[in-house]
C-alpha cells in the first residue's frame, strides 16, 4: 500500500489581471495553521521566490479554514520526511535548556520576519478566525492587513510561554499604551476593535473578506514592481531611523530570557502536570475568571 504524502504546509496560487498578484495559504487547517518548521521554512522559501518574479507585485498572506494562524506549533510537529533539518529547529528533546540555544533559534525566526517586513514586494496579510502569538507576529509584519470583522486578534502567548518577539509591532502601529495594554493581558481584539485602534487597515463582514482583499492587491498592482518596491522602501526606512530592526532583536533577546522566568517554569509545570490541551485551559482559565477590561 502507497504512503500516503503530508499535504505541502503552504499553497501557492496566483490570481489577478495578468497573474500579477500571488497568494500564499498557510494550509494546516487540522491545526489551525500552526507556524511549525516547516511551515516557516517553506513560508520563507516561497517569499524569496516571489521576490525574484518580476511578473509578480503584491503577495497575499491567507490562512486555509477557520483561521488565519493560531500561532506557533507548541507541539513541535517534525519535517517532513527527506527534508533538510529545519533552519528553526530548537534544540533536542529532552537536553537541558540552554539560553544561548533558545536564543540562536528565536533571532532565525525574527530574522525572517524582518525580510518579510522589508522584501521587495508589497504584502497583505488577510486575517479571519483567529490570529493569535505567532500568528499574529507574522500578520503584523505585513505591509497592509485586512481583516474580518468578527476576527480574534491577540497574543495570549504572553501568559506564560514568552514575550513577543516582535512585540507585534505594535508599539509602532497602535502606540505604547495599548501595545502594553494587550501585552501585559495577552487578550485579543476584533477586526473591528483593530481597526479603530489601527492595528489593521479594514475590517469587514468575512463573507465579504476576499473580495475585498482582491480589490485592494488589483488597485496597489497598478503600478510596476520596481515602483511599489521603491515607494515601500522610502516608508519603511523611516522604521528602521524608528530603530526597528533594534527594537525586534531585544524583543527577541527578551523572549528567550523569559523562558527561565517564574511564569515560565509555572506553565512548563503545568504542561509536565496536565498535557498541553489542559495546560491551555487552565491558563486561559485565569484570565476568564478575572475582572475584565475590555
Amino acid at each position: 500500500m502507497a504512503e500516503e504524502t503530508a499535504p505541502p504546509p503552504i499553497l501557492v496560487e496566483r490570481f489577478g489581471t495578468d497573474n500579477r498578484i500571488a497568494r500564499i495559504i498557510l494550509n494546516r487547517p487540522e491545526k489551525m495553521n500552526a507556524l511549525s518548521q516547516d511551515l516557516l521554512r517553506s513560508f520563507e522559501d516561497a517569499l524569496r521566490q516571489l521576490e525574484a518574479d518580476a511578473s509578480c507585485r503584491v503577495i497575499v498572506i491567507k490562512g486555509a479554514g477557520r483561521a488565519f494562524s493560531a500561532g506557533y506549533d507548541i507541539g513541535g510537529a517534525p519535517p517532513r520526511a527527506g527534508q533538510q533539518p529545519s533552519t528553526y529547529t530548537p534544540q533536542p528533546a529532552g537536553a537541558r535548556r540552554q539560553v544561548w540555544n533558545t536564543r540562536t533559534s528565536m533571532v532565525r525566526v525574527s530574522d525572517m520576519y524582518l525580510y518579510f517586513w522589508n522584501m521587495a514586494k508589497v504584502t497583505i496579510a488577510q486575517v479571519h478566525g483567529y490570529c493569535l502569538a505567532g500568528g499574529v507576529e507574522l500578520a503584523m509584519m505585513a505591509d497592509l492587513v485586512i481583516a474580518a470583522d468578527d476576527a480574534q486578534i491577540g497574543h495570549p502567548g504572553v501568559r506564560g510561554l514568552g514575550t513577543s518577539r516582535t512585540a507585534a509591532i505594535w508599539p509602532l502601529v497602535i502606540g505604547m499604551r495599548k501595545a502594553k495594554e494587550l501585552l501585559y493581558t495577552g487578550d485579543s481584539v476584533s477586526g473591528t476593535e483593530a481597526e479603530r485602534i489601527g492595528m489593521v487597515n479594514r475590517a469587514v463582514p468575512a463573507d465579504k473578506l476576499d473580495a475585498e482583499v482582491e480589490r485592494w492587491a488589483e488597485r496597489i498592482a497598478l503600478q510596476s514592481p520596481d515602483s511599489l518596491a521603491l515607494q515601500k522602501r522610502s516608508v519603511n526606512t523611516y522604521f528602521e531611523a524608528m530603530g526597528i530592526y533594534q527594537a525586534l532583536h531585544s524583543a527577541t533577546d527578551t523572549d528567550a530570557m523569559y523562558q527561565f522566568s517564574g511564569q515560565a517554569y509555572l506553565w512548563q509545570d503545568k504542561i509536565r502536570e496536565l498535557g498541553m490541551r489542559e495546560a491551555v485551559s487552565w491558563r486561559d482559565g485565569e484570565y476568564r475568571d478575572a475582572p475584565q477590561i475590555h
